[in-house]
């Protein structure tokens, strides 16, 4: 019955994203306004998927490894999808205003309206609650770049950057619609500004916000766009490599590789439905990629 019932969950959820895909085929990602970015760094190492234990986290793809460390006053670190459409967020206006400094809004719903997200659901597990406290979490949050090539001894490198300068958080979360004196805002540091800027990886927002039920999906589709756009031969990515990127709650045991390939498997169908053009196929070892045509094509 159990095994029923899942069944038909998993299908109605690929028929809501189907539906979602075909519904953003119909405009194209400029016309309608949602056209994001995301930091290059940020596309090839990601945030937690779920709440864990402790104030430092590590997650390593290839020679690349991402460390956040936040302070213990805060004592969460940031995970799930709101850390991931607020980075997405700031990437993207940062790359469109070209300035460092951002302005949130008015009041806590006026924020939530640029975000796309629910501003009516509060209470301990609601979006208002949840979006503060992860906003405290991620601009808390100091990120190190670890690059350690194995193959040259000599070739060893470490950015350590704060994301944000300051920022003023002027929000009432039980009266989310009250506006503040001022508007709520945050600095970018110039070290992160500038990672941001360079040469960022472009996705559509509204896909973003379709897979946010999986930080998994929201992952493997931002870093698709971006592997995609690299890769020019054919290539296979050892699913040892895409555990220790995408997987670090995974055990690390034969079992845990086998758990993270069935739902990483799974997760990959759903971003294909909105990329089906990226030539991702799975196989015994891997993931193989070849070549395809951009997400979001160059404007001409």
């Amino acid at each position: 019955m159990n095994k029923e019932k899942s069944c038909l969950t998993i299908t109605s959820r690929t028929s809501d994203l189907i539906a979602r895909a075909s519904e953003i085929e119909e405009t194209d990602v400029r016309a309608s306004g949602q056209l994001g970015f995301m930091a290059r760094a940020l596309a090839q190492t990601t945030l937690p998927h779920s709440k864990i234990a402790g104030t430092e986290f590590e997650r390593s793809n290839g020679m690349y490894t991402l460390s956040i460390h936040v302070p213990k006053k805060i004592g969460v670190l940031p995970y799930g999808a709101i850390p991931r459409i607020l980075t997405a967020w700031i990437s993207t206006e940062a790359v469109k205003t070209q300035c460092p400094d951002l302005v949130l809004g008015c009041s806590l719903r006026d924020f939530m309206d640029k975000l796309g997200m629910n501003n009516n659901n509060g209470g301990e597990r609601g979006d208002i609650t949840r979006l503060k406290s992860q906003a405290k979490s991620l601009f808390s949050s100091v990120v190190s770049i670890i690059e350690d090539d194995e193959k040259a001894r000599n070739s060893f490198g470490i950015e350590n950057i704060l994301m944000v300068r300051g920022a003023q958080l002027l929000w009432n979360p039980r009266k989310p619609e009250e506006p503040g004196l001022f508007d709520s805002h945050l600095s970018l540091t110039n070290d992160f500004f500038k990672m941001v800027t360079d040469r960022p990886v472009p996705i559509d927002l509204r896909v973003l916000h379709a897979l946010r039920r999986s930080p998994l999906a929201m992952d493997i589709y931002v870093w698709s766009v971006y592997r995609l756009f690299i890769t020019r031969q054919d290539v296979l990515v050892p699913w040892l490599n895409l555990k220790g990127q995408f997987g670090a709650n995974y055990a690390q045991t034969p079992q845990g590789l086998l758990d993270f390939k069935r739902e990483f498997i799974k997760r990959l169908k759903e971003v294909v439905v909105f990329y089906p053009q990226a030539k991702m196929e799975p196989c015994k070892d891997g993931l193989k990629l070849s070549p395809s045509a951009l997400h979001i094509p160059l404007k001409s």
